[in-house]
């Protein structure tokens, strides 16, 4: 979905549009190489200290210790964070910004720290993986807009950048839902574990709740993005009605009525399917605006 998501922004936003951009075919290819790296690695070193927990909340989906050691998995997991983090370094002086390379280094520290203390904690580790998915789009334009910026263009490109940051806060909105019902859905491994998540320390009912008055927060930001931006194009409004809105009402009123394991797993399928119909409605733009 990562890969979806940088490529449509590369190439139905930006390129379309004529968007003066920094990175080439080969140093977006490297930034997408990079970005799925550093991704990969939190996955694993998330996985690795999910053991005790996926051995209750999801025993037959357990890889590390069973179908690849732990010795393994760890060095995999430098591996692709070096990967990453050389890939980050050649981008960040070839766009001419050397302090973008920071931008990686930071990523995959808070990955590491997200899966070793964080994920434990009541919201933050929620907050914090759910921005650094928004940064996988961020990214995008940081390193393909903004050393393109310059006083003639200024407005225009910050337009293109203002769209990602607009697709962003909407991917950060459904990922803090869908971790959040998560949550909910993990609760007995998560308390065996010894962790403090919101479900944990407040109770499923009102962890239920929370999710419940959060999850009608992107409805609004939808319904407002469209109503601001789209509202004489009647095509992107039949898809943003049909494929985000009308799914996304659809699990708030699931999460509202939401008791067993079963339900909470229904509804996580759902937002990760308006993640991805969110992230394709980027090729609606061509069609309408050009």
């Amino acid at each position: 979905m990562i890969i979806i998501a940088q490529v449509l922004v590369k190439y139905a936003l930006f390129e379309p549009f004529n968007v003066l951009t920094t990175l080439s075919t080969i140093g977006f290819i490297l930034l997408v190489i990079a970005t799925i790296s550093i991704a990969a690695a939190g996955n694993i070193i998330n996985d690795i200290y999910d053991i005790e927990t996926d051995s209750v909340n999801k025993p037959k989906k357990i890889i590390i210790g069973k179908q690849v050691s732990e010795k393994l998995a760890y060095n995999l997991f430098f591996i692709l964070n070096i990967i990453g983090i050389i890939i980050g370094f050649y981008l960040s002086h070839s766009v001419g910004n050397p302090s973008f390379f920071s931008i990686f280094v930071i990523i995959s520290l808070a990955l590491y720290v997200y899966a070793s203390y964080l994920k434990g904690t009541v919201l933050f580790g929620n907050l914090l993986i759910s921005f650094l998915v928004a940064m996988s789009l961020i990214i995008v334009g940081i390193f393909d807009i903004i050393p393109a910026i310059v006083s003639d263009n200024r407005t225009s490109q910050l337009v293109f950048f203002d769209i990602v940051v607009d697709y962003a806060v909407f991917a950060l909105l459904i990922n803090l839902i869908r971790e959040i019902i998560k949550d909910i859905q993990d609760v007995d491994g998560d308390y065996k574990a010894g962790l403090n998540t919101l479900p944990i320390v407040l109770g499923r009912e009102r962890a239920n709740r929370i999710a419940f008055i959060i999850s009608m927060i992107p409805i609004g930001a939808v319904i407002y993005f469209v109503v601001t931006y789209l509202y004489k194009q009647q095509l992107a409004i039949a898809y943003f009605l049909i494929c985000i809105i009308a799914p996304l009402i659809y699990a708030t009123i699931k999460i509202f009525g939401a008791k067993h394991n079963d339900h909470y797993k229904h509804i996580s399928d759902i937002y990760k399917l308006v993640m991805l119909l969110g992230i394709l409605s980027l090729l609606v733009y061509p069609l309408i605006l050009k």
